[in-house]
């Protein structure tokens, strides 16, 4: 298992007043971002927008009081870490648009609260929590990921968040449940690309509930030390990192516990392209592009593409008997 320590991450800006939480046996470390999946491989974001910065209040007191990081500008693997920058202003969020920097200045009047999420389907306790009541109940840890887009690029991204598994034990699955369907918000009158039938919104995504319960698979609720902004999903995204970023549903307003196979939205946008499982796979090429290699963003150069995106100790043994081309 690949581990990126919490005190080699960059001291970012706003980074700065506060200190990593371990998450305990379950931890790891190494990450990834992204929405949804689209043409090929994209340049460097070139315009740095500052990103709004939302209320310390709203995370943990624990996260807001606590001690800076330790400086340093490379991972585990010697390669840079991604700015805050780089991360507010380089996203896949259709909803809004399909121009990666022009996420931010778009998401900016996006409300965030009040916000529900609503978990139901194939449960014994259903629920619909407030989306500050859910951060206070659940324990809130950091998750230092990588995020590998289908697009062949990817990030460094230190998360704050919970794990699916915890949310999942307070509504008791029923035990024909067999998947988690997750649905984002639908609001076109905040976010205009909704109003274009790019694709069928609003957006589903899904996991097989072994997947879910991996102590691996999270839900965010910030990240950098303090709460997602709009442009990365706020204020409740999906986090998997060893799958494409385009699994990573954001601004997520119902979780459905269901007993067959929920059809995502890329899924049904181009189901020759892609699949329910979207493992990331240095070799299974995407039909457009290779995946046997990636670039970092802010990087120039390329670096192989890892098996799971290097999360294999921990999630290989979830496909074992499966054709690597059905992973994806």
């Amino acid at each position: 298992m690949i581990k990126i320590r919490s005190s080699e991450i960059t001291p970012e800006h706003i980074y700065l007043n506060r200190r990593a939480f371990m998450v305990g046996a379950g931890s790891v470390a190494a990450g990834a971002l992204a929405l949804a999946a689209c043409g090929g491989p994209s340049a460097a974001p070139a315009n740095t927008t500052p990103a709004p910065t939302p209320d310390l209040a709203t995370l943990p007191a624990a996260l807001a009081n606590a001690e800076p990081f330790a400086s340093t500008d490379k991972d585990e693997l010697g390669d840079p870490l991604n700015s805050y920058q780089d991360i507010t202003n380089y996203n896949n969020y259709y909803e809004f648009t399909t121009d990666k920097e022009g996420v931010n200045p778009l998401s900016q009047g996006f409300n965030t609260r009040p916000w529900q999420v609503e978990v139901t389907g194939l449960v014994n306790n259903p629920k619909t929590y407030d989306i500050d009541d859910l951060i206070k109940q659940f324990n809130q840890e950091e998750r230092i990921y990588r995020l590998r887009c289908v697009e062949a690029w990817s990030m460094v991204i230190p998360w704050v968040g919970m794990t699916i598994a915890d949310l999942l034990k307070d509504v008791e699955p029923k035990s024909e449940a067999k998947f988690v369907k997750f649905t984002s918000v639908m609001r076109p009158e905040e976010m205009p690309g909704q109003e274009r039938q790019i694709l069928n919104w609003p957006y589903v995504e899904g996991l097989r509930i072994d997947e879910a319960m991996n102590p691996l698979a999270i839900f965010a609720t910030g990240m950098y030390g303090k709460p997602l902004v709009a442009a990365n999903g706020a204020p409740f995204r999906l986090i998997v990192p060893w799958k494409y970023g385009f699994k990573g549903i954001k601004g997520i307003v119902k979780i459905e516990l269901v007993d067959t196979m929920p059809v995502s939205t890329w899924m049904d946008a181009g189901p020759s392209e892609y699949g329910f499982y979207a493992n990331v796979n240095p070799q299974v090429d995407h039909q457009r592009w290779s995946q046997a290699s990636e670039r970092r963003v802010g990087e120039i150069g390329r670096r192989d593409t890892l098996m799971f995106n290097g999360y294999g100790e921990e999630v290989a043994q979830l496909y074992a008997g499966m054709d690597l081309r059905e992973n994806y």
